[in-house]
């Protein structure tokens, strides 16, 4: 789905980390902060507001 290219660009809007893809549904995890952002129709929804915290 994601490219190393395309994850070495991304990062987190709201802490700068790192982003690691996760399965179904489909969305980009920060480690650091436990935000988890959403992927539509491949595309990822880099909006903090859109944004699911985990812990």
């Amino acid at each position: 789905m994601f490219t190393s290219e395309l994850l070495d660009i991304l990062a987190c809007p709201a802490c700068k980390g790192t982003l690691t893809p996760l399965g179904e549904p489909s969305s980009l995890l920060c480690q650091h902060c436990g935000l988890k952002f959403p992927v539509r129709e491949g595309i990822p929804i880099m909006l903090i507001n859109e944004a699911e915290r985990t812990h």
